[in-house]
């Protein structure tokens, strides 16, 4: 053991040089020496679905990153060492003599099976391991067991069981000076990774590289570059690095009015340049910006602010830091079980379509079943944003080019897939969100779509986003619709939502026609028109059949814990014609959320045409949204209350207050949801207050 300390410090999820409790224990240490060093982990080059707009993100922030470093010690910068940690960490300790290894704590299922390694490596190599909690408010394992060894469900669980536990700790300085790294030598091999599968091959256009030498190609342990992972150029306008966000949360911060009376179900999902929320989300994930930093600076505004009533928790930006631990902590106890239905006690068994393919291991396998090619078709629609409902199609868009979509648009496609429209395994969405969010947490993700699919943490099925009535009360004009789905961007107001009500004329002379299946074809004298395609389906209908689905389902009661979940014999409580449940002759093995859409049905073709200019046309005529005043939907447009959800687990998913006044009975488990109306509210706009929009009036299509 050296005399005086070396200590790598291993960045993960924390790339920052403020507020950084690990990196604080590692300084107090003392070190001789201190490697800044980033293992290159092929587990997520090659295993976790990552997009180009998230990978250039992380880029960003490595980059902005070994800039700080160096900025504060000219010998120093971020290392990045190119091989997984289970194997390289030890052939470092050994090489550059280290005593100290110290990172920040990540309860993430992979990372936590990942970290079990290396501290057990750490161990047999004599080397003392430091973890440290940065990544949340609260420890996520303190949390759990806070809330009685159980997963944090509610943000009231959140809030009590935080009342057990320490005091938010206030953010540390960033220190002023970094030791020297020491000699970086590496005198051992590198051990390659193994390339198959690779769930990101999809995503690539020429050959990965990466890990063609263990310290990159100039051997000087340089920030990868996109060309070296062979992806797509990244389209995101969106960028990362310790910089941007604390400059971004500054500029937040000193809006007061908008800190302090910011509540998310009041913020446009309909407004861009610039949004209407603080756009800090991929930060956190990034630990780009701390939470507790965040935390700290709203607080500080909300708790002195006079000038008119502050937002308040649940959704007030505090309220959304709390969220996010609430996911955390029901991640933490859970594992992989977490994100997925099967062995999950707290997700409720829906028998959607394209269900996941399990392992032995009780564990999703990266496939789905095509067991209704049907909603297959739908699903890769959906994806690319070719479903002819101009508002799904042009958030799905917006996801898919730039990485990021307002939170009540997630609301909006994720019901639409799933209870909402489609009868689509929310498994299926999480992953086309895992491939292309650039805030994209497992914890996060997964139990929003468990959520919004009222599979977990909310059951009001009945309460549904219209593709229709939700965005006209946010934008009647229809200005983001024009700006994501261009094909539409000269139809006029009346029809902008509704395009294939639009007559003909009119669709020849704002230049774009509205086809179904038999008219997809650009020939004759209409090839000079773009093309945009009818609903794939009368919303209508498909939002009665798959409300009849979840409740058959919440009345037969099963969770994916259960046995008869495990052995199969679940499909003898279903009716043999309810929704999800009869599979086809053709039932088949996919790739999950995968882009190679040759084969298949007659949409992959269409799908494919959408290029980089999304003005592809697609299949399947429906008869529209004529959005009926169903006891199920009275006036499905409208938002919830968030407040009155927070017994239930947190923010309200939906948009309508249905036609009971809002109440609903006890659960499948007996338990009693929320019996509140939501109370009319004033829209926030963005942070600049440039967008100023009245409140549209109840309404039905």
């Amino acid at each position: 053991m050296p005399s005086k300390p070396r200590v790598i410090y291993w960045f993960r999820t924390d790339l920052r040089l403020h507020d950084s409790p690990a990196l604080n224990a590692a300084l107090e240490l003392k070190p001789e020496c201190l490697y800044p060093v980033w293992c290159w982990d092929p587990h997520y080059v090659y295993r976790a679905r990552v997009g180009p707009n998230r990978w250039q993100y992380l880029l960003d922030c490595q980059s902005d990153l070994s800039a700080s470093i160096t900025k504060l010690n000219p010998k120093s910068k971020l290392f990045v060492v190119r091989e997984a940690p289970q194997t390289v960490l030890v052939k470092l300790f050994r090489a550059w003599k280290i005593s100290h290894l110290v990172f920040e704590k990540d309860t993430d299922a992979y990372a936590r099976s990942r970290d079990e390694k290396v501290m057990e490596i750490a161990k047999e190599a004599g080397v003392k391991v430091i973890t440290k909690v940065g990544r949340t408010l609260y420890d996520p394992d303190e949390l759990v067991r806070a809330n009685g060894g159980k997963p944090t469900m509610s943000i009231t669980q959140v809030q009590s069981a935080s009342k057990k536990l320490p005091d938010i700790p206030r953010p540390i300085p960033t220190p002023k000076s970094l030791p020297d790294p020491g000699e970086a030598s590496l005198d051992f091999d590198q051990l390659q990774p193994p390339r198959n599968p690779d769930f990101n091959s999809s995503q690539r256009t020429s050959e990965e590289t990466s890990y063609a030498n263990l310290a990159g190609p100039s051997a000087d342990f340089a920030v990868p570059k996109m060309a070296e992972l062979g992806l797509k150029p990244a389209s995101t306008p969106h960028r990362g690095g310790e910089t941007l966000a604390l400059a971004t949360l500054t500029h937040i911060i000193k809006n007061e009015a908008y800190t302090a009376t910011f509540s998310k179900p009041e913020t446009a999902p309909t407004a861009f340049s610039p949004q209407s929320t603080t756009l800090l989300s991929a930060h956190l994930h990034f630990g780009s910006l701390s939470v507790r930093e965040f935390y700290w600076r709203a607080h500080d505004v909300i708790a002195s602010y006079k000038a008119k009533k502050a937002a308040t928790i649940p959704t007030n930006l505090l309220g959304q830091l709390l969220f996010r631990d609430m996911y955390f902590g029901a991640q933490a106890a859970l594992g992989y079980s977490f994100a997925q239905t099967r062995n999950n006690p707290n997700c409720r068994f829906i028998p959607w379509h394209l269900p996941s393919t399990i392992s032995s291991t009780g564990l999703v396998t990266g496939t789905y079943r095509i067991n209704n090619s049907q909603a297959e078709e739908w699903f890769r629609r959906w994806k690319f944003g070719l479903t002819g409902f101009p508002w799904i199609d042009g958030l799905m868009r917006q996801l898919r080019t730039e990485g990021w979509i307002h939170h009540l648009g997630r609301h909006a496609v994720a019901c639409f897939l799933t209870r909402g429209g489609c009868y689509v395994d929310w498994e299926r969405g999480a992953e086309v969100f895992e491939e292309w969010l650039i805030d994209h947490e497992t914890a996060c993700n997964a139990g929003n779509w468990q959520w919004l699919s009222c599979a977990a943490f909310y059951s009001q099925f009945y309460r549904c986003y219209s593709p229709i009535a939700f965005p006209k009360k946010w934008d009647k004009g229809g200005a983001f619709v024009r700006k994501y789905v261009p094909e539409l961007e000269k139809y006029g107001e009346k029809y902008i939502y509704e395009p294939w009500k639009a007559p003909l004329v009119d669709q020849k002379r704002w230049g774009c026609l509205i086809k179904g299946d038999e008219d997809m074809k650009r020939d004759g004298g209409e090839a000079r028109y773009k093309l945009y395609p009818k609903p794939m389906f009368d919303f209508d209908e498909r939002r009665r059949i798959c409300i009849d689905g979840v409740k058959g389902a919440y009345k037969v009661g099963l969770y994916g814990a259960d046995t008869k979940v495990q052995d199969g014999s679940w499909s003898e409580l279903f009716p043999d014609g309810a929704e999800g449940v009869v599979e086809e002759p053709t039932d088949r093995i996919a790739e999950g959320s995968t882009e190679r859409l040759t084969e298949g049905r007659k949409p992959a073709q269409l799908i494919n045409s959408i290029g980089n200019e999304n003005n592809g046309e697609c299949t399947s005529p429906g008869k529209g949204d004529d959005d009926s005043n169903t006891a199920a939907n009275d006036d499905q447009g409208f938002d919830e209350d968030e407040q009155g959800a927070a017994e239930l687990g947190g923010e309200t998913k939906g948009g309508d207050h249905a036609s009971s006044g809002g109440k609903i009975g006890n659960d499948a488990r007996g338990e009693k949801a929320a019996d509140k109306s939501a109370p009319k509210r004033k829209k926030q706009g963005t942070l600049d207050g440039n967008l100023v929009r009245k409140r549209g009036k109840k309404q039905a299509q």
